[in-house]
Formats: structure tokens, C-alpha cells, sequence
């Protein structure tokens, strides 16, 4: 028997509900922002994701799926959604439309990691992307499209931490003053954290080793090192969520994994699923289009996970949907009846009526027990003594109130019957 790859997870059948509630109720949200879906390859070139995501990130260094194609070309399944994004934003020219460009995504992500809850080697994002605007309100507005969709969903246990990590300029002072701390403690710290203190050393604060936590827990603060245009910014996002009645938490810590951010980033977080409790992350990354080929060109946007999601609202209780089950079950009772069964059927689909008929050619107890295990509403049968009056026998799965009515007006029938129950 050949087993499923370690870190990956069969959606089934019987689960698939879940997802189609999920990804309609996020597709909904997104359209009342205005939001439109964009589709990337589920591989691009390597070098997108070295020059995008940046290669002092584990995502680059450990994690990326990376295989030479037939043509010699180094290809890489893509591990996160923002990269593909913003090579698609450039090479089909969007930027020459008005802007803002506001785009999600709903995708399958690939990264080789150890497997955790909710965060598997594939896992699929729902991620939204705002191009061409410098202002905090589009950082305010894809905070609220997150925190909309956690409220449709009734998730209300969840904690918004935010910080601003800065631009360019002033992260260079923040980065001195970081390494002047860590200096003399680089040797408790682990052997990432000590590669990391040259290379980029904010992305030290996002560590999760405890020791390593423990001696970044007194660091300098990112935000006391701001610039005026910077801590403005972060001001105003502050401001325009405090108006809109959004409760945050200030992190100092929050620095995320990609080395594409700048300014505001911001997580939603979920004590429900473990340590690696963040649901959705994201941020603003001003400098992503121009170091992937671009002119440059502000951003931003968040990623979440759909298998968290799915997770928190199961840890909560919530509504997940509910398994789809048929309006009517057609069960022939006959050999003629298994003939026409299969029209009878088509015509109902065709009225928008989902619809299920025996093709296991069981008898008249299975049938009836097979229904009910479906959940179907109605059962309309149809043997012999039916077929003689050119009708079918409809019962009420529920009530067990059984009438006979006619092959033809059996659509409309059962149309009127769905609409009185609404």
C-alpha cells in the first residue's frame, strides 16, 4: 500500500463541507471589500521566492520545495502567496490600471517543516493583497476584512497584536541598537539566532526557542526607533482602528517570518490550537514589487490559514456548515422504474433540485435506510402500482406523512415543499 506523504491530509468527502463553508464565507467578505480573486501558479521560478521572500527567512534556507524541471530550470512549489502575487501584479502590467489593485487568493502552499497543528508540509492560505497605496487606511482596511470574517464566522476569542517594524532607514538605527544588545549575549542564544545576528537581526526577535525569548524579552523597542513618516503611519493605524471600535494589543516582538515587511505588521491569535496559536498574519511590504523586478510600489496585505481557521471554529464549537445531504432520494422499486429513475432525477437537477437515485439496485429496505443515512428530505417512490398511475409515492422523511403525486408535477412539488421550509 502506498501511504500518504508525511505532513500532507486527504480532504474527504464527508469533511469537504467544512472548506466550502469556510472558503464561501471568506469569498463573500472579500466582495463586500471590493476584493476580486487572482489565481498564480502553484510553482514559479526559484529565484522569485530568493529575491521576494529573502534568504536570511527559513522558508528560503530550510523549507522550499525546489526541483529542477525537464528544461534545467530551477523551479520551486511556492510557500507562501504573496511572492507569485506580486510577479503577476508586474509582468501583467496592473500597475498601469487606477489603484488601488486589490486582490485575494485562496491556495494550496508547500513548505518543509516539521508538521503541527493546523500547519501542515501542504496547507492552504486565504490571503488578500492591497497594491498602490501608501495610506494606514489600507492597513486599517485588510485588518478589517481579517477581523470581518472572524466575526461572520462567530469567532470572537481572538487577539489582534500589531507593531511597525519601520522602513529601510530607520530600521538601520533600530538594528544597531538590537545588536548592541545582543552582542554580549549571543552565546546563549541558539545557532540560528547567532547566523541571524549579521544578517538580519530583527529576525532574532521572532525566534521561539525559550532561551532565546527569554534574553530578547528586555531588547530594544522597534517602535522607539521609528522615523517621523514612520511613527506617523503607525499613529494613524492606531487611530482609524481605535475609531472603528477594533480592540488591539501592541507587540514590540511581532517582527514576522519574511523579509518583505516594512511598517505595520499585525497578527490575529487563537489560544485554541496550541502554541503556534496565529491564525492570520500580515502587514505591509512597500519594497516587495521593486525587489522582484518592479517599479516600486506600496502594499499590503495578510495570509491565513484555512486549516487553523477550521480548527479554532471546532475548538470553539462553532458552525462549520453542515454536511450536504439530497432534497429527494429517487427509489425505484422496479426494473421499469430503475429505467426512468435516472430522468426523473435529471429533470429535478435541472429545476436546481439536488436529487439522488439508487444505482446500487437495492431493495425497497436498504433503499429506505440508505436515504435516511443520506439525510435526504424526501423519498419519492416509485414501483409498480406508481408507475400504473404514472406517479410516485413522496414521503416526508421527517414526518412520515406520505402523498402520491404525479411524475410530471413532481418538480413543482417538491420545489413548493423546499420553499415552505425555507
Amino acid at each position: 500500500m502506498i501511504n500518504i506523504p508525511k505532513g500532507t491530509k486527504d480532504v474527504l468527502p464527508q469533511e469537504s463541507y467544512k472548506w466550502h463553508y469556510v472558503e464561501k464565507t471568506v469569498r463573500e467578505v472579500a466582495r463586500t471589500f471590493c476584493v476580486n480573486e487572482i489565481r498564480t501558479p502553484t510553482f514559479e521560478h526559484t529565484e522569485l521566492f530568493l529575491r521576494g521572500v529573502g534568504d536570511t527567512t527559513d522558508i528560503v534556507n530550510k523549507e522550499m520545495y525546489t526541483f529542477e524541471d525537464k528544461g534545467g530550470r530551477s523551479m520551486t512549489l511556492k510557500p507562501e502567496g504573496t511572492a507569485g502575487v506580486a510577479r503577476s501584479f508586474i509582468e501583467n502590467s496592473l500597475y498601469g490600471n487606477a489603484q488601488p489593485t486589490k486582490m485575494y487568493y485562496i491556495t494550496p502552499v508547500f513548505r518543509y517543516e516539521k508538521p503541527q497543528a493546523g500547519r501542515l508540509r501542504e496547507h492552504h492560505q486565504f490571503g488578500v493583497e492591497y497594491y498602490g497605496s501608501q495610506s494606514a487606511g489600507a492597513d486599517v482596511e485588510v485588518i478589517l476584512l481579517a477581523k470581518t470574517i472572524f466575526d461572520r464566522l462567530g469567532v470572537g476569542k481572538l487577539s489582534l497584536n500589531i507593531n511597525s517594524i519601520g522602513c529601510p532607514e530607520c530600521r538601520k538605527n533600530y538594528n544597531a541598537a538590537l545588536k548592541d544588545y545582543l552582542r554580549a549575549r549571543l552565546d546563549g542564544m541558539c545557532a540560528t539566532c547567532r547566523d541571524r545576528f549579521e544578517k538580519n537581526p530583527l529576525r532574532i526577535l521572532d525566534c521561539k526557542e525559550e532561551g532565546c525569548k527569554a534574553i530578547t524579552a528586555d531588547a530594544p523597542s522597534v517602535i522607539d526607533y521609528l522615523c517621523d513618516d514612520c511613527k506617523a503611519h503607525h499613529g494613524s493605524v492606531c487611530a482609524q482602528l481605535t475609531a472603528c471600535g477594533v480592540e488591539y494589543k501592541i507587540d514590540p516582538k511581532i517582527v514576522r517570518g519574511l523579509d518583505y515587511y516594512t511598517r505595520t505588521v499585525f497578527e490575529f491569535v487563537s489560544e485554541n490550537i496550541g502554541a503556534q496559536g496565529t491564525v492570520c498574519g500580515g502587514g505591509r511590504y512597500n519594497g516587495l514589487v521593486e525587489q522582484v523586478g518592479g517599479k516600486p510600489c506600496p502594499a499590503v496585505g495578510f495570509g491565513m490559514g484555512i486549516e487553523r481557521l477550521i480548527m479554532v471554529l471546532e475548538s470553539l464549537g462553532l458552525d462549520v456548515g453542515q454536511p450536504y445531504s439530497p432534497d429527494v432520494y429517487i427509489a425505484p422499486l422496479c426494473a421499469k422504474a430503475r429505467e426512468i429513475a435516472p430522468a426523473i432525477a435529471l429533470r429535478l437537477r435541472e429545476r436546481g433540485i439536488s436529487s439522488d437515485c439508487d444505482i446500487m439496485d437495492r431493495g425497497f429496505k436498504p433503499q429506505l435506510k440508505y436515504a435516511d443515512k443520506l439525510g435526504a428530505r424526501y423519498l419519492a417512490l416509485i414501483g409498480e402500482d406508481e408507475l400504473a398511475s404514472d406517479s410516485a409515492s413522496v414521503k416526508d422523511m421527517k414526518s412520515g406523512e406520505q402523498e402520491s403525486v404525479r411524475l410530471g408535477e413532481l418538480a413543482e412539488y417538491i420545489s413548493k415543499k423546499i420553499k415552505t421550509l425555507g
